[in-house]
C-alpha cells in the first residue's frame, strides 16, 4: 500500500511518494477538451503566439506594456496562472522530414543536395529553437462542468485582453496539451500519436504516452531518459529589472521551459491587508515616539527604516487604489536539459550570470528537483513555497514577449530571424491569401529571394510555376530547373507563338467558357482602339463573331482553337460598318507584322515551370502582349485547379503594368492589362495560385488606385533595401516602427522585412556564392 508523504506543499494536496515514471506526473485524468484533474484541481491551458516587442518603437513598447499589465489585472483571482515559455531545439529527424528535401532521381537532386546542405549550415549557425508559449489556469471547483464553465469565460477574457496586443490565442485539446509533455520528456521522439478513445478502450494508462523510459532525481539535478536536467528559481528580485531579462534567459538554445507562477488576490483583500500594515507600522512609530518623550527626547527622527515602511506601504495603497496596480505573489522557476551533468553545469552558470547581470539572484533547488519540476511544467500546481508579492507593473515588468517566429510545416526558407536568430520558414497557403510583394532597390537582393523561392518550389514540391521576365535574367535557372522559356517578340524568326484565342474546357470555372473569353476579347479590342471606340454597338457584334467562330471548336474542344485572323475575318464577313473598323484595329495584329499573337499555340504549356520573356516586346506590342500572356496564365491557372494542382505566379517589374504613356491620349496604355491583372489577384486563391509582384519603385505602383488595391489583399511581403520616399510609403501602409523600418534602410542585399500576415519580422539571408545555385541565380556581372 502506498503511504501519504507527510510533508506540506503550497497546494495543500496530499500526493504520494512515486514508486513509477507514470506516478510521478501528477495528472490525474484527461479529458477531450483539453482539461487536465490535478491534485485536485482543474487546468487549462492556452497557448498564445509572439509579438514583435522587441524591435517595436518606444512608443509602442509603452504601448504593449500597458497593454499587458491591463492582461494581468485581468486575471482571474483565487486561480494560479502559469506563463510558461517552452524552449525545443529541433533534432535531426525532425529537421530532415520538414525542412530538407527529398531526393527525387529526377536529374536534379545535385541541386536539391547543395540547397540542403545550405539549409543544414544556416541551422547549425542559428539557434535552432523552436519556443512556445502557453498560459496554464488551474482552479478548484467540485465538478467538471463547473470546471469547463469558469475556464469558457476565462478563455473568452484572455483572448479580448490579449487581441489588443495584437497576440492570438488558441485553445489546446487533449491532444495538443499531451503533445507538450510528450516534448519535453521525450525531446528526441518526434513520432507522437494519442487517442484517448483507443486508451480507455485497452485500459491503458495515458501516461504512457508521455512518460520518459526513467526519471531519477537527486539533490540539485534530476535524469531524465539519456538527459540530465537541473530546477532553478528566482530567489531574489532587483529592486529595478528591465523588461528583457526573461526572453535573456529563454535565448539560451537548450530544451528548458520557464514558468513564470501569478496568484492574483481580490483586489478588496489586498486593501484590507495594506491598511492592517500601515496601522502596525504606525503603531510601531506611535511607540517609538512615546519612549523618546518619557526619555524627555522631544526631537528624535522616526527610525529609516520605519520611515521607508511607512513610505512603501502608502505608495503601495496608491498604487492599488488610485493607479488601478493589482497585487499578486510571483514567482519564476526554469528547468533546462542538457546530454551531460558538466554541459548541465556550464548552462546553469550562464543563466546564473544572466540574472547576476540584471540585479536577481537565480539558485538552484535543493532536495526539492520533483517539486520543482512539478511547478515548473505547465500542469498547473505550486509546490515551490517561494511566492513574494508583486504589483501589476512590477510583473509585466517579467515580459514574456519578444519577437515574432514564422516556422511554419512545409514551408519555404528565407533567412535567418535578426533578432531572435531561428530559422524563417513559411508556408504561404496558410495565409489568407499567399497573394504577395518584393520589394527593393536594385541590387538589394529581390530577384535573388524570387528565385530562391521558385528553386525550393521546383525542387521540393509538384506545383507549377509561372514567371513573367521583362529583363531576360530567369532564363538559365529555368533552363536548368527542366522548364519551358518563352519569348515573345515581333523581331525574333525563332519566336514564340501564343493564340491569343486559346480556349480549354475548364475556361471560365465551369460556367460556359465563351462568356469569359468574349469579355476578354472586348478588353482586347478596346485596348486597340481605345476605351472610348467600344461601345454597346461594338460588343455586340464582337460577341456575335465570338460565337460564330468558337461555335465549332465549343462542340468537343478537339481540334486547333480558332485564332485572331478568323476572327478578322468574320468581322470582316458582317454588313456594319462598325465591324470593319474593328477588324481594321486588329489588321496590325493579324495580317501586320505585330502578327505574334495571331498564330497557333507552339510552346509547350504543360511544363511544371514556365518563364515568358517579354523583354524584346515593343511599345506597340507591348498593351496586347501583357493583355494576352495574362490570359495565356489566367488558362493554365484554371486548368490546374481541374487538376488539383497548385500555381504560382511570378510577375517581375510589375510596375509594367501600371505605368503610363506619354503620347497623348495614352495616359493608361497599360489600363487594361493592370484591370485583369488585379481579377487575377482577387480571384487566384479560390483557384489555388498565389501571385507575386517584383518591383524596385513602391512610390510609383503606388498612384495606382489598383495597384494600391493588390497591396491591401496581400498577406506576404518581402521588403529589402527601400530608397527614402518608398520607406515612408511603406511605414503608412503597414503601420510599423521607425525601428523596424531602419532593417530596409541602407541594408545589405539580402537583408530586410517579412512580412507573413500579421507578423513583421527582420530577416538576414545571405546566400553562400561558392555554389552552383547562385550562379544561376544572379544577375551581377561575372557572377553568372
Amino acid at each position: 500500500m502506498i503511504k501519504p508523504f507527510k510533508g506540506k506543499n503550497p497546494n495543500h494536496e496530499k500526493f504520494f511518494i512515486p514508486r513509477s515514471v507514470q506516478q510521478s506526473i501528477p495528472i490525474k485524468k484527461v479529458h477531450k477538451d483539453g482539461v487536465f484533474e490535478v491534485a485536485g484541481l482543474y487546468s487549462k491551458t492556452w497557448r498564445f503566439f509572439d509579438v514583435n516587442y522587441a524591435v517595436a518603437g518606444p512608443e509602442k513598447k509603452e504601448a504593449l506594456f500597458l497593454s499587458y499589465c491591463a492582461f494581468l489585472n485581468s486575471l482571474p483571482v483565487r486561480a494560479l496562472v502559469k506563463i510558461t515559455l517552452f524552449n525545443r531545439t529541433m533534432n535531426q529527424q525532425e529537421f530532415s522530414r520538414n525542412i530538407l528535401m527529398q531526393m527525387v532521381g529526377d536529374g536534379k537532386d545535385r541541386y536539391r543536395a547543395e540547397y540542403n546542405d545550405i539549409l543544414t549550415d544556416n541551422a547549425a549557425s542559428s539557434n535552432n529553437l523552436t519556443q512556445e508559449k502557453y498560459i496554464t489556469i488551474s482552479v478548484e471547483r467540485k465538478n467538471i462542468e463547473e470546471a469547463r464553465a469558469f475556464f469558457n469565460r476565462v478563455g473568452t477574457e484572455l483572448g479580448t485582453y490579449l487581441s489588443r496586443m495584437d497576440v492570438k490565442v488558441r485553445d489546446t485539446n487533449v491532444v495538443e496539451r499531451m503533445r507538450l509533455f510528450h516534448d519535453f520528456f521525450r525531446p528526441l521522439d518526434s513520432d507522437f500519436r494519442f487517442d484517448l478513445n483507443s486508451i480507455i478502450h485497452r485500459g491503458n494508462d495515458f501516461r504512457d504516452a508521455i512518460a520518459p523510459d526513467c526519471l531519477t532525481f537527486y539533490k540539485d539535478h534530476y535524469e531524465m531518459g539519456d538527459q540530465v536536467g537541473r530546477v532553478l528559481f528566482l530567489r531574489d528580485y532587483a529592486s529595478f529589472i528591465k523588461d528583457e531579462m526573461i526572453t535573456e534567459l529563454s535565448d539560451l538554445p537548450r530544451n528548458m521551459m520557464i514558468s513564470i507562477n501569478l496568484l492574483p488576490i481580490p483586489t478588496d483583500e489586498v486593501v484590507k491587508e495594506i491598511q492592517r500594515r500601515i496601522m502596525a507600522i504606525e503603531s510601531d512609530v506611535g511607540r517609538f515616539t512615546q519612549r523618546q518623550n518619557s526619555l524627555n527626547n522631544f526631537n528624535a527622527t522616526i527610525p529609516y527604516h520605519l520611515e521607508q515602511s511607512r513610505l512603501q506601504t502608502r505608495e503601495l495603497m496608491d498604487d492599488v487604489t488610485t493607479r488601478d496596480q493589482g497585487l499578486m505573489l510571483g514567482q519564476v522557476t526554469i528547468t533546462h536539459l542538457a546530454d551531460t551533468l558538466e554541459q548541465l553545469d556550464q548552462d546553469t552558470e550562464t543563466l546564473v550570470s544572466i540574472g547576476q547581470g540584471r540585479g536577481c539572484q537565480i539558485s538552484t533547488l535543493k532536495y526539492q528537483q520533483e517539486d520543482g519540476l512539478n511547478t515548473v511544467l505547465p500542469y498547473g500546481l505550486q509546490r515551490v513555497d517561494a511566492m513574494r508579492s508583486l504589483t501589476t507593473e512590477s510583473t509585466a515588468v517579467l515580459m514574456p514577449f519578444k519577437a515574432q517566429e514564422i516556422q511554419d510545416k512545409g514551408g519555404v526558407y528565407y533567412g535567418i530571424n535578426a533578432v531572435s536568430h531561428n530559422l524563417i520558414i513559411c508556408n504561404r497557403a496558410n495565409l489568407l491569401n499567399g497573394n504577395g510583394f518584393i520589394l527593393g532597390v536594385s541590387g538589394s537582393g529581390k530577384s535573388m529571394a524570387a528565385k530562391q523561392e521558385l528553386t525550393s518550389l521546383m525542387l521540393g514540391t509538384d506545383h507549377d510555376i509561372i514567371v513573367v521576365d521583362p529583363e531576360r535574367e530567369y532564363g538559365p535557372l529555368v533552363r536548368a530547373m527542366g522548364g519551358e522559356v518563352i519569348t515573345i517578340s515581333a523581331s525574333s524568326d525563332q519566336c514564340s507563338y501564343i493564340n491569343a484565342l486559346d480556349l480549354s474546357a475548364e475556361y471560365g470555372d465551369g460556367k460556359n467558357p465563351l462568356v469569359l473569353k468574349s469579355e476578354f476579347i472586348m478588353s482586347l479590342c478596346e485596348q486597340l482602339m481605345g476605351s472610348g471606340q467600344v461601345g454597346a454597338k461594338e460588343k455586340s457584334i464582337i460577341d456575335r463573331c465570338a460565337g460564330n467562330i468558337y461555335e465549332q471548336y465549343l462542340k468537343d474542344f478537339k481540334g486547333e482553337p480558332p485564332t485572331l485572323k478568323d476572327l478578322h475575318r468574320d468581322l470582316m464577313m458582317q454588313k456594319e460598318p462598325m465591324a470593319h473598323d474593328i477588324a481594321l484595329a486588329l489588321e496590325l495584329f493579324t495580317t501586320g507584322t505585330l502578327n505574334v499573337f495571331s498564330h497557333q499555340t507552339n510552346i509547350n504549356s504543360d511544363n511544371r515551370l514556365l518563364c515568358f520573356d517579354i523583354q524584346d516586346l515593343g511599345e506597340n506590342l507591348k498593351p496586347v502582349g501583357l493583355l494576352v500572356m495574362l490570359d495565356a496564365i489566367f488558362n493554365r491557372v484554371i486548368r490546374n485547379r481541374q487538376r488539383g494542382r497548385y500555381t504560382h505566379v511570378y510577375i517581375d517589374e510589375i510596375y509594367l503594368f501600371f505605368s503610363s504613356g506619354s503620347g497623348r491620349g495614352q495616359s493608361s496604355i497599360n489600363q487594361y492589362s493592370g484591370e485583369f491583372l488585379y481579377k487575377c489577384w482577387k480571384r487566384f486563391r479560390k483557384y489555388g495560385a498565389m501571385l507575386t509582384g517584383i518591383t524596385q519603385n513602391v512610390e510609383e505602383c503606388l498612384r495606382s488606385e489598383t495597384a494600391k488595391l493588390m497591396f491591401a489583399n496581400s498577406e506576404f511581403l518581402l521588403m529589402f533595401n527601400q530608397a527614402a520616399t518608398d520607406r515612408m510609403e511603406l511605414a503608412k501602409l503597414l503601420n510599423t516602427s521607425d525601428t523596424q523600418m531602419d532593417h530596409v534602410n541602407n541594408a545589405p542585399a539580402g537583408h530586410g522585412l517579412i512580412k507573413v500576415g500579421g507578423a513583421i519580422v527582420p530577416f538576414i539571408n545571405d546566400f553562400p556564392k561558392d555554389t552552383e545555385l547562385y550562379r544561376l541565380m544572379s544577375t551581377r556581372p561575372g557572377e553568372g
